[in-house]
């Protein structure tokens, strides 16, 4: 994992992204990355996902945070969207891919 090496995918609906990674820590737990290329009308993207060891029994605290500009008749539905589809949806794979595991 190189800080600053940009990744180019395409989701289900054929939209294609493009991230560039800003920040990377296997101490802290922690990934951040911007977005460069995206079809939703955003700039100036940038997002981290951090985890915390939960003491009280096997747990992870998870915080998904981004930051971005738009338009204000468009901030909160991009806002929305990201919050249901990207971190939800993330955190729900991680779930999947994680249950049964000890």
């Amino acid at each position: 994992t190189t800080i600053g090496w940009v990744r180019i995918f395409q989701l289900a609906s054929g939209a294609r992204l493009r991230e560039k990674l800003l920040d990377f820590s296997d101490q802290n737990f922690l990934v951040s990355y911007s977005i460069l290329e995206t079809p939703q009308p955003l700039t100036n993207h940038k997002a981290t996902l951090q985890l915390r060891r939960v003491t009280d029994g096997d747990r992870t605290y998870a915080e998904w945070t981004a930051s971005f500009d738009a338009a204000p008749e468009e901030a909160d539905k991009l806002a929305e969207g990201m919050g249901a589809n990207v971190f939800q949806g993330g955190f729900n794979a991680l779930k999947s891919h994680f249950a049964g595991q000890s």
